[in-house]
């Protein structure tokens, strides 16, 4: 099998790039190791940032984004008993994000691929990649119960952090930056409107929590827990109630909607960056070069960042015969990378109580808080940095 581009994962990052790369008129085979069910129903990111959906309604690719996603001019920031709402447009010229799953995301790209688009290949695992130095880099992967090579151009790893597609950069070229948090989220699903029409971010003694939404009658909420904590270990009702002490406010309007909970799953918390993210014409994007931890709500953003990039660099070579942004693939994305890390970083430590943490430390990010709710450039740098940095 022979294409332009091999694109190993057909998360949102691999399906995008397929699309963009369609749109240009450059062709690609996307292999992906799971079932079309599998990735259609795999629970991750909500929240897509100002360019990826531009980015996706240029694509050709947001008609039930527009008609069944929820724009978010905001969100709101609570602690001490206190609420305060950031205004997106007003912070940022216009900007604002937009609640729209992964899974649905997939949804919409896979049928497009599907139906107008290069070959896309369900269980398909990829084994290796090879010849990442030459003109023509292959993968060996293994379809139907048996192996075969997808002899490429280039190769877009968008494969995860223990995908194949990392492990094509030598060692003594890689640098990995790295830090993993004692606590992680303890999430649910439950079948019950949403209490806020906006994401509501809380700080309390107690720890973390998030109000969000995946739709106008399902809740999506997220708790603070320890670090190898089982879902399992906690009720419903304990659920309840504590979402209900860490999100309190002196608002005597405001209460928390409770209802059945369809859904429960504990995601751990870590940063991570792989540098370089090119080695040849082996290019990796998404998880396979970087994961942040969702308090920014960054991973998928920083994904479609980094296929944007490449589509757009390849064209201009195909277009122009030069290979300077395609060269330049790799610092281009990791200055947009850096920047999200910092801010997802400095949002996870804000919010987030340590279990070692000391009253001073406490002190310290109550200031924060304060900070951004009463000084309009620290709450104007958490508003362009939620809504999303250029791609380029």
């Amino acid at each position: 099998m022979r294409t332009t581009v091999g694109i190993i994962g057909a998360g949102p990052a691999g399906l995008l790039l397929a699309r963009l790369l369609h749109n240009a008129g450059i062709d690609s085979v996307v292999l992906e190791t799971r079932d079309r069910a599998y990735v259609e129903q795999r629970q991750r990111a909500g929240i897509l940032e100002q360019g990826t959906v531009d980015v996706l309604r240029e694509a050709g690719a947001a008609a039930r984004m527009d008609r069944e996603g929820i724009p978010h001019d905001g969100i709101e920031l609570r602690f001490d008993r206190r609420r305060h709402r950031v205004d997106f447009p007003a912070l940022t010229g216009g900007r604002s994000v937009m609640v729209y799953a992964q899974t649905e995301v997939c949804k919409d790209l896979i049928a497009l691929q599907l139906a107008a688009g290069g070959p896309l290949l369900f269980e398909a695992e990829a084994l290796a990649v090879e010849g990442a130095e030459t003109e023509s880099p292959r993968v060996r992967f293994r379809h139907q119960g048996r192996e075969d090579v997808l002899e490429c151009d280039y190769v877009v790893g968008c494969d995860g952090s223990w995908g194949v597609a990392r492990k094509a950069v030598p060692a003594e070229v890689s640098r990995v930056f790295e830090r993993t948090y004692p606590f992680g989220w303890l999430g649910i699903l439950a079948d019950v409107p949403p209490s806020h029409d906006e994401l509501v971010y809380a700080r309390h003694d107690r720890g973390f929590a998030l109000l969000s939404m995946r739709s106008p009658t399902v809740t999506r909420a997220y708790l603070q827990v320890p670090a190898g904590t089982d879902a399992a270990e906690w009720g419903d009702e304990e659920i309840w109630d504590e979402l209900d002490r860490r999100l309190e406010t002196d608002d005597p309007q405001w209460a928390l909607k409770r209802g059945p909970i369809t859904s429960k799953s504990v995601t751990p918390m870590r940063s991570h960056v792989h540098e370089p993210m090119r080695h040849g014409r082996v290019f990796l994007a998404g998880d396979a070069a970087h994961i942040v931890p969702p308090t920014g709500a960054k991973g998928l953003n920083l994904a479609v960042g980094d296929v944007v990039t490449f589509a757009r660099a390849l064209a201009e070579y195909r277009e122009t015969g030069s290979d300077a942004r395609l060269e330049a693939y790799s610092a281009t994305c990791l200055r947009r990378v850096w920047q999200a890390e910092r801010f997802s970083y400095a949002m996870t430590t804000m919010l987030h109580r340590a279990p070692d943490a000391s009253p001073f430390d406490d002190r310290i990010h109550l200031a924060q808080l304060d900070r951004i709710t009463t000084a309009r450039p620290a709450e104007t740098d958490l508003a362009e940095s939620y809504t999303g940095f250029p791609f380029s």
